[in-house]
């Protein structure tokens, strides 16, 4: 190494050491606030885990997927696999088809609740392809 590199990697050592004890303690997020958000977080996901759960329950939903070909339990399976956007999209149409299927339905709703239910079975679908 030559001399300018040498004195470049010194002060480069020195200026990281020196930064570790400078910053030490510090947080960009409060630890009580990062237990916060994960709990906030976790508590969602399950939500959504629950609400497809019991969209998939439903015997409509069962039907459906039945229609398309593909085995109801296995739906099921795929959701705890479920996480992320995957995760918060099947659970937002799970509610729909829950919201819907709720208190009986006129034939323009149940055949609105199909289309949202085979977007759910779709929606899994693409989880297990993956």
């Amino acid at each position: 190494m030559t001399a300018p590199h040498k004195v470049f990697v010194s002060l480069f050592v020195v200026l990281m050491a020196a930064a570790g004890p400078a910053f030490a303690g510090q947080h960009i997020v409060a630890p009580k606030e990062l237990s916060k958000i994960v709990s906030a977080r976790v508590a969602a996901d399950d939500a959504d885990r629950a609400a497809v759960r019991e969209a998939l329950a439903r015997p409509d939903v069962q039907a459906v997927a039945g229609r398309m070909g593909v085995d109801p339990n296995r739906l099921t399976a795929v959701v705890d696999t479920l996480s992320g956007v995957d995760l918060r999209q099947a659970g937002g149409t799970a509610r729909k088809v829950n919201e819907q299927l709720v208190g009986g339905a006129s034939n323009v709703v149940i055949s609105t609740t199909t289309i949202i239910i085979i977007l759910l079975v779709v929606i899994l679908i693409i989880v297990i392809a993956k």
